[in-house]
């Protein structure tokens, strides 16, 4: 009998330990949400494989964490991608193709304007430090306009904060250097880069981390539930960061792009000319598609991104300290995200702004207390994250939202999804991307408008391919059309 007992009980073990899926610690309250935003950063990080870059902190969340490899925003600017992975839903109308996404959004009291704002409406006490919306400081006014009183999220915060220092603006602080200086009043008169020799309160983002530990120390003592919200700048322009960011590297060892040309087969319109990166114009080379920048101006140029990404990764660094240090990482999720990826030379553009896989890509790394760490391959869209979050906190989402909630990929991140597909919307085109294929249709009377990428043998988007593959096109445009939400009033043929 008791030799039954042993087998019984070690067979058990086994089946639990052989088991992929896995369940979260019981929690005697609802969770914390530590949300950070970071803008224009594509996934160069140590975590999702680039071994040049020096990201140890976002690379030890992810090594706690559920690192989606294949995570793609719905739109490549940041107020608009701001506003879909806020409301959970995908443009309708042009208008959310803007930065101003959330100003020229009709206002309804019957549903909440953000994610923050229904988990407030549950109970939770809402901070935001930073840019979370478009705003970097939450409030809406013009780059030279002195701070309204008007917020963006004027339902969503019971506090939203930001350290404009030396700067006194948000937009100011937003193009800054480290004199105090910024782009909006000298005009462009400024380079797109800056390495100064100084602390990182020097910089805004520095602020912005303090004022973030200093808040979750406060945070800790409550019996609320909290949201914490936090949104750096960099590696956004101008690239600036203290100078030991700037000395991590050596710029011989940092590659040049796998994608130095226009794509084959692809109309120029599909691309953009780096305007928002020739706003600086004391930059040494302009940026056109006509003619590249030479090799070494785009390999300095992605030095001074890897700096500002090192810069903002050791913000971070600084206020998950204090998440731990006060104990209550052991009940708060953690979501770190990137609002969209960059250019940094690829198919000769320097920015985003378009719906190529370059400014698509970002970064979604999401920790659970009590969930395995694992890398997930399925393709995902920025619009699950709201209803995630929301089964997370055990709260209904509102039936009016897109997305799907990851939470089945949260607990069981290694089980395989195929099928999974992100929409993206941009310069009068939608873009379907599934785990294999980009397929992109634009809305215009220049050709191709329709183009075709097989990332099993083109992960870099070098060929459009549409031409050859008229049968696959056809076959995925039914998907596409799926996607289509009427924001350009024309039917996907």
């Amino acid at each position: 009998m008791k030799r039954a007992t042993v087998l019984f009980f070690t067979l058990s073990v086994l089946i639990l330990f052989s088991s992929h899926k896995y369940v979260p610690a019981p929690t005697a309250k609802p969770y914390n949400v530590l949300f950070i935003f970071v803008d224009d950063l594509r996934p160069d990080l140590g975590c999702y494989g680039n071994r040049i870059i020096k990201s140890p902190h976002i690379d030890a969340l992810a090594a706690q964490s559920v690192l989606f490899k294949q995570q793609f925003v719905t739109v490549p600017t940041c107020g608009a991608s701001r506003a879909s992975i806020l409301t959970g839903l995908r443009p309708r109308s042009v208008n959310d193709l803007s930065n101003e996404a959330f100003e020229l959004k009709p206002k309804s009291q019957n549903i909440p304007e953000s994610f923050i704002a229904l988990l407030r409406q549950q109970g939770y006490y809402t901070v935001g430090i930073g840019k979370i919306s478009h705003s970097p400081d939450g409030y809406v006014y013009k780059y030279l306009e002195p701070k309204s009183s008007q917020m963006e999220l004027e339902r969503s915060w019971d506090e939203m904060l930001f350290n404009a220092g030396k700067w006194k603006t948000g937009w100011n602080a937003f193009f800054g250097y480290a004199d105090g200086n910024n782009r909006n009043e000298l005009k462009g008169e400024v380079k797109p880069y800056e390495h100064a020799p100084v602390s990182d309160s020097n910089y805004p983002d520095g602020l912005t981390a303090e004022m973030a530990v200093s808040k979750l120390k406060e945070l800790s003592t409550k019996e609320k539930p909290f949201f914490l919200g936090v949104g750096l700048f960099k590696p956004h322009l101008p690239f600036t960061a203290p100078q030991k960011y700037w000395d991590l590297y050596q710029e011989a060892d940092i590659s040049l792009t796998p994608s130095p040309d226009i794509p084959v087969d692809v109309n120029p319109v599909s691309l953009q000319e780096s305007g928002e990166f020739n706003g600086y114009k004391k930059g040494e080379e302009r940026a056109s598609l006509a003619k590249p920048v030479s090799d070494a101006y785009a390999r300095k140029l992605r030095h001074a991104y890897y700096a500002a990404v090192s810069y903002s990764d050791a913000q971070i660094g600084k206020i998950l300290d204090e998440l731990k240090r006060s104990g209550k990482d052991k009940n708060t999720i953690v979501v770190l995200w990137g609002d969209h990826g960059w250019h940094l030379g690829d198919d000769r553009v320097w920015g985003k702004h378009t719906l190529s896989e370059w400014a698509l890509h970002s970064p979604l790394i999401i920790k659970v207390p009590g969930l395995p760490q694992a890398i997930n391959n399925n393709v995902v869209s920025a619009v699950d994250v709201y209803p995630t979050l929301m089964e997370l906190c055990g709260i209904k989402k509102p039936a009016h939202i897109d997305g799907t909630s990851l939470v089945p990929a949260l607990k069981n991140p290694l089980a395989s999804s195929a099928g999974g597909i992100a929409y993206s919307y941009f310069k009068k085109g939608i873009s379907l991307r599934t785990d294999r294929y980009r397929l992109t249709k634009y809305f215009r009377a220049a050709m191709p408008a329709i183009e075709l990428y097989d990332h099993q043998t083109d992960p870099y988007e070098n060929k459009n391919i549409a031409a050859q593959q008229p049968e696959l096109v056809k076959q995925l445009m039914v998907l596409l059309e799926k996607g289509n939400t009427g924001l350009y009033n024309k039917p996907v043929n």
